[in-house]
């Protein structure tokens, strides 16, 4: 892993008006890495994503593969190879899978990427339902099934970070242990994820360090491994299996 982080974000600030909702983070993402933030309801797991994808004004250092974020719009930040996958997972229902997937292509697509839509075939390769529904409407989809293609288009893009934003949240058991297979796979590819997760225990098994975050405020992290066996992760973990956030 390279010893400069694909992302650092210090003195992270954001809210919504006057309600300020991180109080100054401060993370890491290496490169190849997945980390992940975890924490209660209401801790302010979702508010970091969205400051990161400059979707809430923010105030803090953000250095992206080298570059300051400071006044990058989201569109700058889509092209510079950050991919949010929301927690809505906000999909074009009425269109299909496969069109969905193409439309996720436009970054790549406006970097005049030669053969971008072959990455629809590893999308395809990662998640073999969506091959089969590939002419299917979005909107009738499963709830896992419109997990893996929000996940799946946001791959389409070719991202030098994904973030997940709750993939796990309202699956069943086995599509839960589905998705995380798939983000372990992607980590062996090297793709470097930031994971916002209310389920901690499978969050943690997967990634390589961990951060909980409580109030707006980084309170705990180390490594996975370790954080998994902390006594305080162990009473985040149930307080947040019984309320997602």
């Amino acid at each position: 892993m390279d010893e400069v982080p694909l992302l650092r974000v210090a003195g992270l600030h954001a809210g919504y008006g006057r309600a300020e909702v991180l109080t100054g983070l401060d993370f890491e993402v290496g490169r190849g890495e997945v980390a992940t933030i975890i924490g209660p309801n209401g801790a302010g797991k979702s508010t970091t994503l969205n400051a990161l994808m400059a979707v809430l004004p923010s105030r803090g250092d953000l250095l992206f593969d080298g570059i300051d974020l400071a006044g990058v719009t989201l569109e700058e930040r889509v092209m510079l190879g950050i991919a949010l996958v929301p927690e809505k997972r906000e999909l074009f229902g009425s269109m299909s899978v496969e069109d969905n997937l193409v439309l996720g292509g436009y970054r790549a697509m406006k970097l005049r990427v030669p053969h971008w839509r072959r990455e629809i075939e590893r999308v395809y390769a990662l998640f073999p339902r969506l091959k089969e529904r590939r002419a299917q409407r979005a909107g009738t989809l499963s709830g896992g099934e419109r997990q893996m293609l929000a996940v799946g288009r946001a791959l389409m893009s070719r991202p030098k970070l994904l973030m997940l934003d709750e993939p796990s949240l309202g699956l069943a058991p086995l599509i839960v242990l589905e998705i995380f297979r798939t983000i372990a796979r992607l980590r062996e590819e090297g793709t470097s994820i930031l994971l916002i997760e209310q389920n901690a225990r499978a969050a943690l098994e997967v990634a390589d360090h961990g951060y909980v975050l409580e109030t707006g405020a980084i309170v705990l992290e180390g490594p996975a491994a370790e954080l998994a066996g902390d006594s305080r992760v162990i009473d985040t973990y149930l307080g947040a299996a019984r309320q997602p956030g």
